[in-house]
């Protein structure tokens, strides 16, 4: 429930705090005074575009702040809470502020917050009728969304809406697939190609560098074998040797150590020095013996680097990066052969999607008719409460089989009326009398408005082109609404605002410099003669007062 606002320059509107309460409250006045300004003003707290000429002239910002209870909202509370934008557990504070240069900035208990953070709130608060609702019911989105909430069905057009995207991905999906289906066949067969190409040379980890290393040998034999075989004749094989020139050297200083101590490291070193030619010199002999003079080895090896760097040039890789290549191919292969690619697969998949989609367009469709048998014969009823007596109401809720498929469902709505008695059901765009279309509206917003669970209903003008009896009805029906939520209600009708639980008078302040508007609570005493004036205009007579007494009454 709405509890407070507070306005300070917007639009003609200087400062103004308000304290709203339970039960229908009426706000009169006359013509200009601002009376819609105030529902204006909570629309625009509540999410509702702003743009600089909201803001008060000469004023350089307006300020909008509106304090709600939610201790019987749940809802609100716990998307409060989502949002991390959690207050006091019963009231919540939304603030807006405009500038006059156009800039617009909003908080929700103090954090920072963006219009559609406000809208998103502001449904779970207020249900807004306005003025001109009725022409908006000429659209079919609007009927069909008006048939919708008074259905509930929230929760089965989300589960619709996602069907449809699912359906409509894979459609998408078919379609591009089917178009290139013959250039998709033709890489498929490349990279198999390729694949089998890259496979075939079975290329090993580290092979590139091995094979350049055996190539160099194997091309070097000859030289490699007789530089070896030459090492060993000149170490140890030939006479003189090196081998044996160390020997009769070590033989000399060993009988000299025993004169000059300060030979023994030499003669130790030049032992050494022999033991290493030895066994270097086995060395080079057991190598010399192991190199094979092999011509076809030779031919392999040649042919073999050939191969692998004829390919790689092929791929523009180098060849130690082909194994990464084939990797590459095989992935994308496998990409390609799996379901997202294989349209049979993929048909298969949209029309099990389509399937789905029909389920769920078809709960919605059988939640919409049982909706709209229920409030086409609540508003034919309210209709005759209006003075439209023997005026019929019916919305058809039609499927053409062969209608292509949409996020909202299968269904076409229409709104039919029949104003007069005999006169057959015509479609609500074709009533020509702009009277009958108004009561019309309002017996479809009375009827729409009693399955809104909201806490908060505001009504503006809506019973613009009524009068007499029919007013009193409808200030009644306002006044039952209000006796568990709360009603706020801008009207011109005395047989209206006299049904109200409050009432405010909207007046405009003339100065010597601006023109601004204020807000009075109305005592019984007061309501009294607002009511007198409401009757009987300019001059308020005993009669007058009289006959507002006992409206009031």
């Amino acid at each position: 429930m709405l509890t407070n606002i507070h306005i300070r320059d917007f639009a003609i509107i200087e400062e103004l705090d308000l304290e709203l309460h339970p039960g229908m409250t009426a706000l009169t006045g006359e013509t200009g005074a601002g009376k819609s300004i105030l529902l204006d003003a909570i629309g625009l707290v509540l999410g509702d575009k702003a743009d600089s000429s909201t803001v008060r002239h000469g004023a350089g910002k307006a300020e909008i702040t509106l304090s709600v209870d939610i201790t019987q909202t749940p809802s609100a509370r716990v998307w409060l809470e989502e949002q991390g934008m959690e207050g006091d557990d019963e009231t919540c504070i939304l603030r807006r502020v405009m500038s006059a240069q156009g800039k617009s900035r909003a908080w929700i208990n103090g954090s920072p917050a963006n219009l559609t953070q406000l809208r998103e709130l502001g449904e779970q608060l207020v249900d807004i009728h306005g003025q001109h609702e009725h022409q908006s019911l000429m659209k079919k989105d609007a009927q069909r969304d008006m048939l919708d909430t008074f259905a509930s069905n929230d929760s089965l057009l989300a589960k619709t809406r996602e069907a449809w995207k699912n359906w409509k991905k894979l459609h998408e999906r078919v379609a591009a697939l089917s178009s290139q289906n013959r250039q998709h066949q033709e890489r498929v067969d490349l990279l198999r190609f390729q694949s089998q190409e890259i496979s075939a040379l079975a290329l090993q980890a580290g092979e590139p560098d091995r094979l350049d290393e055996e190539l160099n040998r194997l091309a070097n034999a000859e030289q490699l074998r007789a530089t070896a075989a030459q090492g060993y004749d000149q170490l140890y094989d030939n006479e003189p040797s090196l081998y044996s020139i160390l020997g009769r050297l070590i033989h000399d200083l060993a009988a000299q150590t025993s004169i000059d101590a300060r030979l023994q490291t030499p003669f130790e070193l030049l032992t050494s020095a022999q033991i290493q030619v030895k066994e270097a010199a086995v060395e080079l002999r057991d190598y010399a013996e192991s190199i094979d003079l092999d011509p076809e080895r030779l031919q392999w090896v040649e042919n073999r680097i050939a191969d692998i760097r004829s390919l790689a040039r092929k791929y523009r890789v180098e060849p130690h990066e082909l194994p990464e290549r084939l990797e590459q191919i095989d992935a994308e292969l496998a990409q390609l052969g799996g379901d997202d690619y294989d349209l049979e697969a993929l048909e298969k998949q949209l029309q099990e999607a389509a399937t789905s989609y029909r389920q769920q367009a078809g709960k919605l469709s059988t939640a919409r008719s049982q909706a709209a048998r229920q409030l086409s014969a609540g508003v034919s009823k309210a209709m005759q409460q209006l003075g439209m007596q023997g005026g019929k109401f019916e919305i058809s809720v039609t499927q053409d089989p062969d209608a292509s498929f949409q996020a909202m469902g299968l269904d076409t709505i229409e709104f039919s009326v029949s104003a007069n008695p005999g006169q057959p059901l015509k479609p609500l765009v074709k009533v020509a009398s702009g009277g009958e279309l108004s009561r019309i509206s309002l017996a479809i917003q009375m009827i729409a408005a009693q399955k809104v669970t909201l806490p908060a209903l505001i009504f503006d003008e809506v019973d613009t082109g009524i009068g007499g009896g029919i007013a009193e009805v409808v200030g009644k029906q306002l006044r039952a609404l209000g006796t568990n939520r709360q009603v706020l209600c801008v009207t011109h009708l005395p047989q209206v605002a006299s049904q109200a639980h409050q009432h405010y008078k909207v007046t405009k302040i003339k100065g010597k410099e601006h023109t601004s508007t204020g807000i009075n609570h109305l005592t019984q005493a007061q309501r009294v003669e607002e009511i007198a004036r409401m009757i009987g205009g300019v001059e308020i007579t005993p009669a007058t007062r009289t006959l507002a007494e006992e409206m009031l009454g």
